[in-house]
């Protein structure tokens, strides 16, 4: 009798770990990240028109690339005509390869939290208007090619954790 209580309750963790509301949790906090960015940009064009954050995954909204597991792996927002910041929760999107967001006019400064993207392999954030420094927490990103920052208002000096990323080749 113990050992079918067990098996039952063993099935029900199973059910609840494999169960789709799991993934779609994912999902939704990939879509809160990616919607926090629509909220602090301005998009006279309307390309973020599509993001709708009730949808159960962002995997349908435009300009948004999803794995087959409905992870967010590419965000592609370049020459959109795009203004205001960037967003910290950016950095929960842990399976993101591409963040494509050059020649707009987004202002402020790069949030330290892009360090935690270690699955990103191309930065593009070229011809904006962002400002301050390159964060070193960039650093952390070790599959990272592509990283280019050129035609901004950035100071300071190139982080030397950036110069220990042996992939990178474009910066």
């Amino acid at each position: 009798m113990a050992w079918a209580a067990a098996t039952a309750a063993a099935l029900v963790v199973a059910a609840a770990v494999l169960s789709p509301a799991s993934v779609a949790s994912a999902s939704n906090a990939e879509g809160d990240a990616l919607y926090a960015l629509r909220r602090a940009l301005k998009d006279p064009r309307g390309v973020l028109q599509s993001w709708d954050p009730t949808l159960v995954n962002p995997c349908t909204w435009f300009h948004v690339t999803c794995n087959r597991d409905n992870c967010v792996t590419r965000v592609d927002l370049g020459n959109s005509n795009l203004s205001g910041n960037l967003v910290p929760e950016l950095g929960h999107l842990e399976h993101l390869q591409y963040l494509e967001l050059y020649k707009n006019n987004i202002q402020g400064t790069i949030p330290a939290e892009l360090g935690n993207l270690k699955s990103l392999i191309s930065l593009d954030l070229y011809n904006n208007n962002i400002t301050g420094n390159i964060p070193k927490e960039l650093g952390m990103m070790k599959s990272l090619v592509f990283l280019r920052l050129n035609d901004n208002h950035l100071m300071g000096p190139v982080p030397r954790e950036l110069t220990k990323i042996s992939s990178l080749k474009v910066m």
